[in-house]
């Protein structure tokens, strides 16, 4: 298992999680430089803000990182149901004295439907490339082999495991029912068997011939040696992250993580119209018995961000997509790279 670090060049076996809109190129760095895997998510850039945040990551350094893309099947408007969200989000938008969206559009544009930034990892050629919500087809996994990446996937389930692994992937991330953000489920509808990360690890551990890397609940060092034991590879931390300084999470976010509410968090649809672990807040609260009638990701979210910019404008910062994991009050806000020597030291005292 430790093939995948020595590929990676890795000295710790830690990845920092994508966390689109919250990861930044500066965050990225910050890990790879101190011996981890930096990531950065493109799943909500389009093309040339991805070369972007590409190009900045190289500028601070020359190791491994990762680069997220989210391949979820493109949205089916409704346009009933959507009409039916806004007005349901309406007095919340009053209360900030601002008007809902009139219409609701799809903000991402899924990877499978993107041969643009297809064109531009082909060009770039990031050393490490990583799937959330399913797996591109396989003339696109093939073309990003021959780039010389290494392809991880995320997986909730063991049939998802063997699917990325039969697509060619070199390892998958085991996400957790624990885990902060958005849950990497291929199919939203589905059953979801919602299980542990441990338990997850283990069976994939078990099941396939490739790297497993734990994630979900993993905060510190001794969580990281736990993973380990269990078999992964390697474990990676999203909401570990999020108060370094070097994180784009705003300060409701960050007030939200350090204070009571880092006790409580929901899975939810609501704020983007897929299920997500947020930090409990006014937005989480709309969960309740509304499942059927959110519209689908990411058109959902179009509604979610211009509420909480009325929100934000008028200073409350409830509304947010506070994405943080079950394990949020051991989040210890410091710069990243202090942080890594933090988790690497508690990794070898855990492993002593």
């Amino acid at each position: 298992m430790t093939g995948l670090l020595e590929r990676l060049g890795l000295e710790a076996p830690i990845i920092q999680a994508p966390m689109a809109g919250t990861s930044t190129p500066a965050l990225a760095a910050a890990v790879s430089e101190a011996g981890g895997l930096g990531s950065i998510g493109v799943g909500a850039a389009g093309a040339e803000r991805a070369r972007g945040m590409i190009d900045a990551v190289r500028q601070r350094t020359v190791r491994a990182f990762n680069v997220n893309l989210f391949c979820h099947q493109p949205a089916k408007a409704d346009a009933a149901k959507q009409a039916a969200w806004i007005e349901r989000l309406r007095p919340a938008f009053a209360r900030y004295g601002a008007e809902p969206p009139a219409a609701l559009a799809e903000i991402y544009t899924s990877f499978l439907a993107d041969p643009p930034m297809l064109d531009l990892l082909l060009e770039t050629r990031p050393p490490v490339i990583s799937f959330h919500f399913g797996l591109p087809p396989p003339a696109t996994i093939a073309a990003l082999r021959r780039t010389g990446a290494v392809l991880l996937a995320s997986a909730t389930n063991v049939v998802e495991g063997r699917l990325a692994q039969a697509a060619g992937c070199d390892a998958v991330v085991a996400q957790g029912w624990e885990a902060g953000g958005h849950r990497g489920v291929f199919d939203p509808d589905a059953p979801d068997d919602q299980l542990g990360t441990f338990a997850l690890t283990r069976l994939l551990v078990r099941d396939l011939d490739i790297p497993v890397v734990a994630a979900g609940g993993i905060m510190d060092g001794a969580g990281i040696a736990a993973a380990l034991a269990l078999g992964a590879a390697a474990a990676q931390l999203g909401t570990a992250f999020i108060a370094c300084e070097e994180s784009d999470a705003d300060q409701g976010h960050r007030a939200a993580l350090a204070g009571e509410p880092a006790r409580h968090t929901v899975m939810t649809r609501a704020i983007s119209g897929r299920p997500a672990r947020s930090l409990a807040n006014r937005f989480t609260a709309l969960s309740d018995g509304v499942h059927d009638r959110i519209p689908a990701y990411p058109i959902a979210y179009d509604a979610g961000k211009a509420l909480n910019a009325a929100a934000k404008a008028r200073g409350d910062y409830g509304w947010g997509a506070q994405w943080a994991g079950q394990a949020a009050p051991l989040s210890r806000p410091m710069p990243a790279a202090a942080l890594m020597a933090t988790l690497k030291a508690e990794l070898a005292a855990a492993q002593a």
